[in-house]
Order: C-alpha cells, then sequence, then structure tokens
C-alpha cells in the first residue's frame, strides 16, 4: 500500500465506484450519507462514474437517481453510458468465436449463463422459475427476479446475436462445480475472464474491462490517472484499483483485492465509500 500521506496531496478529479458489495449497502440500497457525499463532491468539480459489472437495465431507480454521477460503465466495461439518458457513448464486444465456444462450454459444464445483449441480461426460463420458486442460496434472488429476463433458450439468442454480445456469466451453485469448470472458461481464447461474486465466471472480450473502460473515459475528459480514484469489492475490480492513483479495496472485500489496493477503506455496510470521498476527495 501506498503511503497515505502521499495519496492525500493527489488531486482527484473521477471517482470510478463499483456497486454491489462496494457502493451498496448489504441490502442493496444506497445510504442518505454516500448520496449526500457523492453529490457534494460532484459540486466541488469530481467526475462521479458508476463501475459495474450490472448491464444498463439492471442499475436500480435509486443510483440514477443521484444527481451527482454522470456516467455509468456497464457489463464490466461494455459500455460507457450517460448515466441518466442511457446513451451508449464506448462500446466492447465479444469476438463471435468466443460466444460459440462458451455455448460449447455452457453444454459440457452443465452450467447456467446469463447473456447481456444491448443493456439487458437474459437467462433460461428454466432457471429463472427455479429461483423464483425456489429461491437461491448463493446470490440474491429479488435480484435475479427483477433484473434478469427469461428466453425458452439462452443459448440460441446467444448465437443469434454473437456480433453484440457484451458480457457472459457462467453460474454455478456449488464452488466445486465452478472449480471443475474454471481452467476450461479461463483458457478460452479471445475473452477475459473476471468474477464478481464467488459463483460466477464473467467473459468479456479480450480487451473488455473497467479498466479500459476507464482509460477512454479519462482520455476523454483529459484526466491523468493520478486523478482517479476508483473502489471496489471483487477481483473484476483489480485492474481499475490497479490503475488508479488511488486503488480503494472495502473491509469486505474479498478474492486477494485488498492486496492490490492503496488504501483499506470502511466496510459497505459502514459508508466505506463515503469515508474514502470525504478522506481523499474533500480532505476532510
Amino acid at each position: 500500500m501506498k503511503n497515505v500521506e502521499d495519496l492525500l496531496k493527489l488531486n482527484i478529479r473521477m471517482v470510478a465506484l463499483d456497486l454491489d458489495g462496494t457502493t451498496f449497502n448489504s441490502a442493496g440500497d444506497i445510504t442518505d450519507r454516500t448520496v449526500s457525499v457523492l453529490e457534494e463532491a460532484a459540486a466541488a468539480g469530481a467526475h462521479i462514474v458508476v463501475s459495474t459489472g450490472r448491464s444498463y437495465a439492471s442499475l436500480p431507480q435509486h443510483i440514477k437517481d443521484v444527481s451527482g454521477i454522470e456516467y455509468a460503465i456497464t457489463s464490466n466495461g461494455a459500455h460507457v453510458n450517460l448515466l441518466h439518458s442511457g446513451e451508449q457513448i464506448y462500446s466492447d464486444f465479444l469476438d463471435p468465436g468466443a460466444v460459440r465456444r462458451i455455448a460449447e462450454l455452457k453444454e459440457e459444464t452443465g452450467a447456467d449463463i446469463e447473456v447481456f445483449i444491448n443493456g439487458r441480461a437474459f437467462v433460461d426460463e428454466s432457471y429463472y422459475n427455479d429461483v423464483k420458486e425456489n429461491g437461491c442460496t448463493y446470490r440474491n434472488a429479488q435480484y435475479v427476479i427483477w433484473s434478469r429476463r427469461p428466453v425458452p433458450d439462452v443459448t440460441s439468442l446467444m448465437l443469434e446475436h454473437a456480433h453484440e454480445i457484451e458480457n457472459v456469466n457462467f453460474i454455478f451453485p456449488t464452488l466445486e462445480q465452478l472449480a471443475a469448470a474454471k481452467p476450461e472458461i479461463c483458457a478460452m481464447e479471445n475473452a477475459n475472464v473476471t468474477s464478481s461474486f464467488p459463483n460466477n465466471l464473467e467473459v468479456g472480450g479480450p480487451n473488455t474491462s473497467k479498466r479500459t473502460a476507464l482509460l477512454w473515459l479519462t482520455d476523454q475528459l483529459g484526466i491523468s490517472h493520478d486523478e482517479l480514484m476508483c473502489c471496489g469489492d471483487a477481483p473484476n475490480d483489480m485492474a481499475m484499483l490497479e490503475l488508479a492513483g488511488i486503488g480503494v479495496a472495502v473491509a469486505n472485500a474479498w478474492g486477494g483485492l485488498k492486496d492490490h489496493a492503496d488504501y483499506v477503506t470502511g466496510s459497505n455496510d459502514d459508508d466505506g465509500v463515503a469515508m474514502a470521498i470525504e478522506k481523499f476527495v474533500l480532505k476532510r
């Protein structure tokens, strides 16, 4: 980790925030304190950016209602959107050959997949109905029901749209099943594999990441990496934390993320994001 006194000397002009497990508390909400701090930082001139694995359509209204947030990096970097209008100003898609390999791996591993197309996430009806009827032990069932669109055959839909796939999530009921499938999935050509919660593997294009999307956005706005602060909790946040002048891990971060952070703040249930912004952006 870097010396805190050196970090305090940096002039932070952009703050990029993961949502789940980072800006959102365990209930999936953003607190009044965090909203107030984000709006204060924006009023002071900082660009506030959501940087999430969620698709644009999966962003809850309460994050869109935060007036200080300008941009949303979605689907792990496949798009940069203007948050309030949804306009896509940057895109990067999976290679069609990788999409075809994903279809093969779904069959071989027996995993369920979530397919992100045009800002929306699609799943097989069988998976959706199972979660709806029986709940889910390894993720938030209500989030799945609200944010995923069921279709009769998600693999066929994915192949029909092979040139416009943003991201594909492999979902495994047990960590043992994930561990067995992981070597083959990670060996895919023309793809980047990461994770945002322990039971999934997320596949994007070879250059698709939150880091790459932030490189594009900071270049557009004339912001240096030393003027960027990023906050996250999971492996899919690692590259953007390493890019930033100040990489912040929340106290509940997992998957080795703290080892790649410059600073560890409070947990997502203790307004850790607000604490970091108050310290390094608002300087109090």
